[in-house]
């Protein structure tokens, strides 16, 4: 009795099972957001997430938060890395251009040790130029 309702139940369940999606799931609104240039979601940056949540009843500024902090020091951080970037792309561009000056240098003076032409060879030259 137990072997044919484990085979039903089996059978059944093998039939019936779903498919789990992949997919990553789109939040509401966040192709809205892209279009309009905002962050992809509310709460990546802007007033709601980088202003304090109260001030003092006599006007003081609260002391920042942990997660402000956090979110400053990685922009710092990134900001960093930018420049850092920035400064070995420019310093690659700069001796890539000396290296290409070189080699039209020596190509120039290669040219230069090559021989000349000499008599009526230098006047054929000469003479279709006229």
């Amino acid at each position: 009795m137990a072997a044919p309702v484990r085979m039903l139940l089996f059978s059944a369940f093998r039939h019936s099972c779903r498919r789990l999606s992949t997919t990553r799931v789109a939040q509401g609104g966040e192709k809205w957001r892209k279009e309009h240039g905002l962050a992809r979601s509310g709460s990546e940056y802007g007033p709601l997430t980088d202003l304090p949540d109260w001030s003092f009843a006599d006007g003081r500024p609260a002391p920042p938060m942990k997660g402000f902090l956090r979110r400053r020091q990685e922009r710092e951080e990134l900001a960093r890395r930018i420049v850092m970037l920035n400064s070995e792309i420019d310093r690659g561009i700069e001796s890539w251009q000396q290296r290409q000056e070189e080699a039209r240098r020596i190509e120039e003076h290669q040219k230069s040790l090559l021989l000349k032409p000499k008599g009526k060879l230098l006047r054929k030259k000469k003479e279709p130029g006229n």
